[in-house]
């Protein structure tokens, strides 16, 4: 087995450790960056969802009272940031935004099952104020990210504690049995944006991809810049020696001389070589004498 051989099987053993051990770091990080990427798209849909709401309270409702003839639900919050959410799926389409509530007004915004349990998650840990994790869905994994909606504004209230006070137009459309008996500071619901595992997963492999390419093409050039200094620097010069050693050993005394430009240690080599090929001659010709 030749010194190169040797050399390249060693230095695969290396690559192939590194590209390993690396791949597999980088592969986990990746995924969990990327988590955390949509997991902060997801939580800046939420605060533009609220933006929306305050928007609503504030700007929207004084310019479309209520009354007991038109109910407008474009002045209701939760309906605009719900709209508003929907206009910008089309657009991002990965994400959905819901606000689950558990008595709502609207049937549209009623709790599912996993929904309602995030729910009273929030209203048993009053304290927390986001929860994130998967699910199980028809279509795969699901990432969630969920905040609590409280009533912090006593005039949300104005819809929501009995029918007899609420406006007359809003319970003709709902009815007078859904979305009341709410109180100040109490958790109704929870805001959830979700999105499929199969988002961050996509971009992870895409990064993962790119990287590892990049990192084997490193990894060869580099293998390749080594095999040239070794051929050049250490296999060629002592297949040299070798060659006029063996002339040498074989009685050929006009063999060429062991020279060589370099200072190193295959020069220093070779300078001993020569210094011996000289004795050897003045040797033969003492002899001869």
């Amino acid at each position: 087995m030749g010194l190169r051989l040797k050399f390249n099987l060693v230095l695969l053993v290396a690559f192939a450790l590194g590209l390993g051990v690396t791949g597999w770091l980088s592969y986990d990080l990746l995924q969990r960056n990327a988590r955390d990427e949509v997991l902060r798209n997801a939580g800046v849909m939420m605060e533009a969802a609220l933006s929306m709401r305050g928007y609503t309270v504030s700007q929207i409702r004084p310019l479309i009272p209520f009354n007991d003839t038109v109910f407008h639900p474009q002045s209701v919050p939760a309906y605009s940031a719900t709209e508003i959410m929907n206009a910008l799926r089309k657009k991002y389409d990965d994400y959905s935004y819901k606000e689950a509530t558990l008595n709502p007004t609207n049937p549209r915004n009623k709790a599912v099952e996993w929904e309602t349990d995030i729910v009273n998650e929030f209203r048993n840990h009053p304290g927390r104020d986001e929860i994130s994790g998967t699910r199980d869905t028809p279509t795969g994994l699901s990432l969630y990210l969920a905040r609590p909606l409280q009533i912090k504004d006593k005039a949300c209230l104005s819809c929501h504690t009995t029918a007899g006070e609420a406006p007359p137009s809003m319970v003709k459309i709902y009815g007078p049995n859904n979305g009341f008996g709410w109180k100040h500071n109490e958790v109704v619901g929870a805001q959830i944006v979700s999105v499929p595992m199969a988002v961050p997963i996509h971009r992870a492999e895409a990064a993962f991809r790119v990287f590892m390419v990049s990192l084997a093409v490193v990894f060869v050039t580099i293998g390749l810049a080594l095999n040239l200094m070794l051929w050049t620097m250490v296999i060629h010069p002592v297949a040299r020696l070798s060659k006029i050693a063996d002339q040498v050993s074989l009685g050929d005394l006009e063999a060429p001389e062991f020279t060589t430009r370099s200072r190193d240690e295959i020069g220093t080599l070779a300078s001993s070589f020569d210094r011996m090929r000289k004795s050897l001659v003045q040797a033969m010709k003492m002899l001869e004498a």
